[in-house]
């Protein structure tokens, strides 16, 4: 066994390394070389010095200024406007009076799934006038109604009869819906 081994580390080794060789010779991009060089470009991203040990946040109670009544009204990237439904004070000063327009995008559309699945909407980069947007809080998910807290159960008791335990695949979840009555509430992180 040793033998055979020895022999398979050998071959190994004597095809390996010139590969490595090979392999380590520096792979130039000519599509990059020839488009690209010479020229400088400014980094897009401004270096952010948060403190995230700080937990101290403000509440900011908003609600949506016209119905979503489901994801099919609203399509992702597009801009929807919420309203602030309190004036908000810090250290004592205004800083965001009641009434005002707030600007959110809607990152990502979750369609409600098999099972009872709920569908999901999440919004994100909320936009107030005058303040950092990074000092708020990231994003907010709408979700709808999770059926799958009643149809799994279900599913494992109609299971020992073949073919019902499979047709409660075929519920599906409640439809996001966000509503103008409806308040939603994000955080100002002022130390960040």
């Amino acid at each position: 066994m040793n033998k055979k081994f020895l022999k398979f580390f050998i071959i190994f080794t004597f095809l390996v390394f010139p590969a490595l060789a090979y392999a380590s010779d520096i792979i130039q991009d000519q599509l990059v070389e020839e488009t690209l060089s010479g020229k400088e470009f400014e980094n897009p991203y401004k270096p952010y010095k948060y403190n995230y040990e700080d937990t101290r946040v403000i509440p900011i109670r908003l609600s949506v200024i016209s119905d979503i009544n489901s994801e099919k009204d609203i399509q992702e990237g597009q801009d929807v406007v919420f309203i602030v439904k309190n004036d908000v004070y810090f250290k004592g000063k205004k800083i965001i009076k009641k009434g005002d327009k707030v600007y959110a995008t809607v990152e990502t559309i979750l369609k409600s799934g098999m099972n009872g699945i709920p569908a999901s909407i999440i919004f994100n980069d909320f936009k107030f006038d005058g303040l950092e947007s990074g000092k708020f809080t990231d994003t907010y998910e709408k979700f709808g109604q999770d059926r799958s807290l009643w149809v799994y159960p279900l599913k494992w008791v109609l299971t020992p009869l073949p073919p019902t335990g499979s047709l409660t695949n075929f519920i599906k979840g409640g439809h996001a819906k966000l509503k103008t009555r409806e308040i939603i509430e994000i955080y100002y992180h002022p130390y960040w």
